[in-house]
């Protein structure tokens, strides 16, 4: 099989996983109420990056990416809101 030049090869997982911002989610967590906090965690930092990004696409008047970015971060808000307030209760 060939290979255009140029294109790098794509990451495995291991690679990706590396290179997440994400941290590793503990393959010991059993009970609901942790799931639902380290879900919580993880939602909130992919936010923290979405904004991230949608800073740097407003900084360069990219307002399609910027209009994308808004879309995701609302209905991962909206995500995140729940999960707080199912810890909260």
């Amino acid at each position: 099989m060939s290979r255009s030049v140029g294109l790098r090869r794509p990451m495995v997982r291991r690679e990706m996983a590396k290179a997440s911002r994400l941290p590793e989610y503990p393959q010991e967590a059993t009970r609901d109420m942790e799931h639902v906090k380290l879900l919580a965690e993880r939602i909130e930092a992919y936010l923290d990056g979405l904004r991230e990004s949608r800073g740097v696409a407003d900084e360069l008047k990219d307002t399609d990416t910027v209009d994308l970015f808004t879309g995701i971060i609302t209905e991962f808000e909206k995500h995140a809101w729940f999960l707080r307030a199912s810890l909260d209760s």
